[in-house]
């Protein structure tokens, strides 16, 4: 029997570990295709149809339903069963089913019905008896029950196969040491799993060993609350000792519960950049966190976040969702500016999504939310937010994402921004500024982005800036403001850097570019790929303070 298994991800850096773990786990050989959503359909056509599966499976997601549903209509095959499972068929597969050339949809976890249905299907018996499966029979939907997978050790983990290596080196891999969440968020499809379960330890830490020693360039927990797990702090510890210095990892934590031993102790002992915390605040609307069954202390949480950010060990990501119940402009506002001053180095502006199953969607009417129809579930207007008000946050969040997330700058650009009394009305003035003088928001060169914004600063934030840009290559890159030429200034600058850093002076006129700012002098120096900063002050009679920027 040809089993034929088919991933499309969102970018080519990431894996699929759900289309691995089913591989892993039948007892019948299974091939699998991946590609990325930038991938031609007609490729992704023609390999299906020239394998020919005897059965066919879709790993779906809200990023890649709308390209499956595309081949599914298209594809010319003799008889294969198809198959759909993951997350965005999961809990609506009456829907798919009517609507699509599909047999079967498996529902959640999918190791142990996957494996039963291909035996169904080796021999031709009833698919009755298989929990966690929707199928048509004779034009009617049968739905059997969801049966969560209660010992977690009887799944085996997908890492071992040589044939997938050269899929792991400098990618993104994914990995579990749990599976369900405590947490019954209303938008949350994880809150529709019933019981948190752990896998053991020891196959978790062998393959984690086993991910690194193959390449990986991060590997990201999948566990909807890391820190549930009782072994956090061994698990942790492991990972600081096996450390290669060369993968990141990345974990979903919920910040108020967060031990704050946990973080003493990685602020004392994990180098720094290991680990990545993503943290998800939504809002510090308590009464909009109720409406969606979340149960949050944001005094702790922001405790624990800047015990975090004194540490400077780990890097943090924060998540906020715009759209939530009867939070409107002003409350998204205050949201967002009282988290952005934690000072995080990423700060993520989502709008709620009206996922297929989560209670969120079933109380839509509720709150008179309006929401595409298509994947994602984009809302686009609520009770409380028009259609102007999720316009001025989408502006401020495509702001957000240049001047801040993309990380086009160095730490000036992050505490000009962390200085501002309404970072969130500072980031939507530079959108306006945009609209007002048609610039452009799109396929904008690099020095486009600095000088931008350039109106909108006092002439020292400009400087600093100018500093930024100057910092972030590694050889002389294109200068587009004022530079000191005056040759009095520069000899005596480069007389004053050259003697007190034993630098060649001739080295400094050859490559090295020097700004100005009310007898302040800063001086960088590019050569070899390297790049040196000096920061000069003028006084009285050029009496010099020297300082070294690291």
């Amino acid at each position: 029997m040809k089993v034929l298994l088919i991933s499309i991800n969102a970018k080519y850096i990431h894996t699929n570990n759900a289309v691995r773990l089913l591989k892993a786990n039948c007892d019948f050989p299974v091939d699998i295709f991946e590609y990325t959503i930038k991938d031609p359909l007609e490729k992704i056509i023609r390999d299906i149809e020239e394998y020919n599966p005897d059965v066919l499976g879709f790993s779906c997601y809200i990023w890649n339903i709308s390209l499956f549903i595309k081949i599914i209509d298209r594809l010319s095959l003799d008889g294969s069963k198809i198959i759909m499972g993951g997350p965005e068929v999961s809990y609506d597969a009456t829907y798919f089913l009517n609507k699509y050339p599909v047999d079967v949809i498996i529902k959640g976890e999918g190791e142990k019905a996957f494996n039963s249905l291909i035996h169904a299907y080796n021999n031709n018996a009833d698919l009755v008896n298989i929990p966690s499966i929707s199928y048509n029979l004779n034009n009617i939907v049968v739905s059997n029950p969801i049966k969560e997978i209660t010992d977690l050790n009887t799944v085996i983990l997908p890492y071992y196969y040589d044939e997938d290596k050269e899929h792991i080196k400098h990618k993104i891999s994914y990995i579990e040491s749990s599976r369900g969440c405590p947490y019954k968020c209303s938008y949350c499809l994880s809150s529709l799993e019933k019981t948190v379960r752990f896998f053991d330890l020891d196959k978790v830490k062998e393959a984690i060993l086993y991910l690194m020693s193959n390449g990986s360039k991060i590997i990201k927990f999948l566990d909807r609350t890391f820190n549930a797990n009782k072994n956090t702090l061994e698990l942790l510890d492991f990972i600081i000792k096996n450390n290669n210095s060369k993968t990141v990892f990345q974990f979903e934590i919920t910040g108020d519960v967060l031990d704050p031993k946990i973080i003493e102790y990685l602020n004392l002992n994990a180098p720094k950049g290991l680990f990545r915390f993503e943290i998800g605040i939504q809002s510090i609307n308590e009464a909009t966190n109720l409406l969606v069954d979340r149960f949050q202390d944001t005094n702790k949480l922001f405790s624990n976040i800047k015990k975090i950010q004194d540490g400077n060990i780990i890097d943090l990501h924060l998540d906020l969702i715009a759209g939530l119940p009867n939070e409107d402009l002003d409350s998204f506002i205050h949201t967002f500016n009282e988290v952005f001053k934690l000072g995080a180095k990423e700060l993520q502006l989502g709008f709620l999504k009206m996922l297929r199953g989560t209670k969120i969607r079933i109380q839509a009417k509720k709150y008179d939310y309006e929401f595409d129809e298509l994947p994602p579930y984009q809302i686009t207007r609520n009770n409380v937010l028009d259609t102007e008000d999720i316009d001025v946050i989408h502006n401020v969040e495509h702001m957000l994402e240049i001047y801040h997330n993309k990380g086009y700058f160095k730490e000036n650009m992050h505490n000009i921004l962390l200085n501002k009394k309404n970072v969130f009305m500072f980031l939507s003035s530079i959108d306006s500024h945009y609209k007002e003088n048609s610039l452009a928001l799109k396929n904008y060169q690099i020095e486009d982005v600095y000088k931008n914004i350039f109106p909108l600063l006092s002439d020292r934030e400009t400087f600093l800036i100018k500093q930024d840009y100057l910092r972030r290559s590694k050889i002389k890159p294109k200068l587009f403001f004022p530079v000191i030429r005056d040759k009095d200034t520069r000899k005596q600058v480069f007389t004053y850097v050259a003697k007190n850093n034993k630098i060649n002076i001739n080295e400094l006129y050859k490559n090295s570019v020097v700004i100005e700012f009310e007898n302040e002098y800063f001086v960088i120096i590019y050569k070899n790929g390297y790049q040196l900063t000096f920061k000069i002050k003028e006084d009285i009679n050029w009496y010099l303070l020297f300082i070294l920027i690291p």
